[in-house]
């Protein structure tokens, strides 16, 4: 058992934090800015909650961040009330927030300036991964600290690897975008061409997802995006964003990513239609409008 801070208890935190004291048995403090959401966790799975960031990572052995974006990832980690301002020497911070390789390098020296260690750990498998803890989480860091800090990641993962040092688990979060993006939208136009075409998209799914053209997004999504239902998973706001960190990366590394550019178009197009809430599937809504 360790003592671990969670800060950030949005749709995946909570859960996530939860694992964490429940199939981790670590002894558990939360933060979120809204502390009704605190409250809430503590009630539903024992713990605390402090009322700053500092006051939750005051002597924890491991730390947990899970926010929005890069901002808010500086909101809750540094100055007077940050998590590192609160955080021992030695203890390791982990940042689960999709965010850019540059904060995260930001963060890890700030981490090292004060004898903490870092890790950025984005995660990948959505709210029911989340959920049922079964995570994929891309990790970049020092190999001494990821070994460490692995065995308590592991309470919400089902794979936990180190893709390189710092800034790594964020390069790594982009690849993974960058091939959902192309892959929902081919589900996308595949399940509108054969509307178009008269089939039976429960016949054809029943038979392609058993060869080459099958993937988790034709699997979990082709039932909901077929009868038009478009509230599973990550909301086409946050993948906007993601996919907006994925871009500004390419324009500094030089990279050719012309299929990810117009997809995220399609999907600020789906975000004009009203569907900010909608899931990442809802590519399909934009064909069919």
């Amino acid at each position: 058992m360790a003592k671990v801070a969670f800060i950030g208890l949005g749709v995946m935190g909570f859960p996530m934090a939860g694992h964490l004291k429940e199939k981790g048995g670590h002894d558990v403090t939360v933060y979120n800015r809204t502390a009704a959401k605190a409250e809430e966790w503590t009630k539903k799975h024992g713990g605390r909650s402090a009322a700053t960031p500092a006051e939750a990572a005051r002597d924890a052995d491991f730390v947990f961040t899970c926010v929005g974006n890069d901002d808010d990832l500086r909101s809750v980690t540094l100055g007077d009330t940050g998590a590192i301002a609160g955080m021992k020497a030695g203890a390791i911070l982990i940042d689960n927030t999709t965010a850019s390789a540059e904060v995260a390098r930001e963060l890890a020296d700030a981490a090292k300036a004060k004898g903490i260690d870092f890790i950025d750990a984005p995660v990948s498998g959505g709210q029911a991964g989340a959920e049922n803890g079964v995570l994929t989480v891309m990790c970049g860091g020092d190999q001494g600290v990821f070994d460490r800090a692995k065995p308590v990641i592991e309470a919400y993962a089902r794979m936990v690897g180190l893709m390189g040092p710092v800034g790594a688990g964020q390069l790594t979060k982009m690849i993974n975008q960058i091939c959902i993006a192309g892959l929902v939208q081919g589900l996308a136009e595949g399940i509108h061409f054969g509307k178009k075409a008269g089939l039976d998209i429960e016949k054809v799914v029943d038979v392609i997802s058993k060869g080459a053209a099958g993937s988790w997004q034709m699997e979990n999504r082709h039932k909901t995006m077929n009868q038009g239902k478009y509230d599973f998973g990550f909301a086409v706001d946050w993948m906007r964003k993601d996919l907006g960190i994925v871009l500004a990366e390419a324009r500094r590394n030089g990279a050719k990513l012309p299929v990810t550019a117009l997809v995220d178009q399609f999907y600020g197009d789906v975000q004009s239609m009203g569907g900010n809430r909608w899931d990442t599937s809802s590519l399909l809504a934009r064909l069919e409008k």
